[in-house]
């Protein structure tokens, strides 16, 4: 048996899967998120041990006899986060998460200088580590002068399974202090943002057995001793060692808290004016690029809050069968965005409202808007010459119908969903714990899930949705223009 423990942006899940790759087991535990400022996003590192701990200890309680056999622990986590220690390993301050937007102007200043593009092959986001780090020594400087190494959220909780200070390719790839084509750290990116190569963690691949499992927090846990711990990979690279997403043509899109299009690459083909990220996949010589929406399901959590509705309540309005494009529009840029604007400051807006205007009207067309949004990522990822014939649907938003054949007839494409659920990320560190304990190849191990279903594009809507983009896209120009 093998655990996979996702560290994600709302909490850890830890996941149960067989020798033969069958998820058995899940547990999860929640992880608050704490806003201090407008644009600020922070967790304590503290938390996410204790939900790791709770998670954990629930798998055992759940399935001990099973727990009993388990070889190998791999890690998933949410990317960027900038986890500052002291020499002590202690944490300086709360992570600057992935979704925070305070360092925009460091990230700015960072992307001015043309080394940061040419050698990592991607645009300098708020989002990435390195601007974080340079937010801290413009604005904390005391604490930046006792940064003894910084970490990324998953590797903490490495830290603490093992001891160990190590980050893995994937994840180190968003920093912006890493030769993503090179696959090693960057001493002159380093330089060039104020840090020193000691003060980054040991780099590896994925699927590398970093150490054991402490024997004190194995008897605390009420795990065997002498588990192996394999390095794993950030959240998307995990999810598509877990979606069988290796190879050029492979890819995926994922409707969770962010959304994701993902198109693995047998090569490193950067292309960083169009914000693709292009990044070190989870397995040795293997890259992928992904475009980023910052708000998907977050989007329709968002419209739960205003509304007092559960999202299932809201979508449930729609019903089950494709409407055309409504005549309201939604930007979906709560948080700013990533790809293909690279742009911080913009904010969502809803357009065309009218006094006739219901409450499914505002559902449905937060739906459309994420939707034409990926489709923005699926043209920015053509730019860079991937090329995907179908994609695998994931992430939570993929259980409403509605979405799903709304984001295929969108995007133009087929999308296939898996029999086995929203386990992507997690059933994808379990996979790298496999690859690595056994010495089994990855592509022997990181097959495709079995499909429930393929949905096709809505012909008879292709057009009508086309057009809707369109506009949707011509929008960006206006709201950016505003003041």
């Amino acid at each position: 048996m093998f655990i996979g423990l996702d560290l994600g942006t709302s909490g850890v899940r830890a996941l149960l899967v067989s020798e033969d790759g069958q998820p058995s087991h899940s547990t999860e535990a929640a992880v608050p998120m704490a806003h201090p400022h407008a644009g600020w996003s922070e967790q304590e590192p503290a938390d996410w041990i204790t939900a790791a701990t709770d998670a954990l200890t629930a798998l055992v309680a759940k399935a001990p006899d099973q727990v009993a056999k388990v070889r190998g622990i791999g890690l998933s986590g949410h990317m960027h986060g900038a986890t500052i220690l002291d020499h002590s390993d202690t944490p300086l301050r709360p992570c600057i998460m992935w979704n925070d937007t305070r360092s925009h102007a460091q990230a700015a200043r960072l992307d001015a200088d043309p080394a940061f593009r040419d050698i990592s092959g991607n645009i300098v986001f708020p989002g990435f580590t390195a601007p974080k780090l340079v937010w801290m020594a413009d604005h904390e400087p005391d604490l930046f002068a006792r940064v003894a190494t910084v970490m990324l959220p998953k590797d903490y909780l490495a830290l603490w399974l093992t001891g160990r200070r190590v980050t893995e390719m994937s994840d180190a790839a968003g920093t912006s202090w890493l030769d993503v084509g090179g696959r090693k750290w960057s001493d002159d990116l380093l330089t060039r943002s104020g840090m020193a190569p000691s003060q980054m963690p040991d780099l590896v691949e994925g699927n590398a057995v970093i150490g054991t499992l402490r024997d004190p927090l194995a008897i605390d846990l009420g795990l065997p001793k002498g588990i192996a711990v394999v390095a794993g990979g950030a959240d998307n690279a995990a999810a598509a060692c877990g979606a069988g997403a290796l190879r050029e043509g492979d890819g995926f899109v994922s409707l969770g808290t962010s959304g994701v299009l993902l198109a693995a690459r047998d090569g490193f083909a950067p292309k960083p004016d169009s914000a693709v990220h292009t990044f070190c996949h989870a397995v040795p010589d293997t890259w992928y690029q992904m475009g980023v929406i910052l708000a998907a399901t977050d989007c329709l959590n968002w419209l739960s809050r205003m509304t007092g509705a559960t999202p299932a309540e809201l979508t449930a309005e729609l019903g089950d069968t494709l409407q055309p494009p409504g005549p309201v529009r939604f930007l979906p840029y709560l948080s700013g965005e990533r790809t293909p604007h690279n742009d911080s400051a913009v904010r969502g807006t809803f357009l065309n409202l009218d006094i006739a205007t219901s409450r499914a009207d505002l559902t449905r067309a937060v739906l459309e808007g994420v939707s034409f949004a990926l489709r923005d990522n699926l043209d920015a990822l053509k730019s860079t010459g991937a090329q995907l014939e179908t994609l695998l649907a994931i992430g939570g938003g993929a259980r409403s119908r509605y979405w799903v054949d709304l984001l295929a007839t969108t995007l133009d494409l087929p999308l296939d969903l898996p029999e086995q659920g929203d386990f992507g990320a997690a059933l994808g560190a379990a996979r790298l714990a496999m690859s690595g304990v056994t010495g089994t190849s990855p592509t022997q191990i990181m097959t495709r899930p079995p499909i429930a279903e393929t949905i096709h594009p809505r012909a008879d809507l292709r057009d009508a949705f086309t057009a809707a983009h369109a506009d949707f896209a011509a929008s960006y120009p206006v709201l950016k223009a505003m003041p």
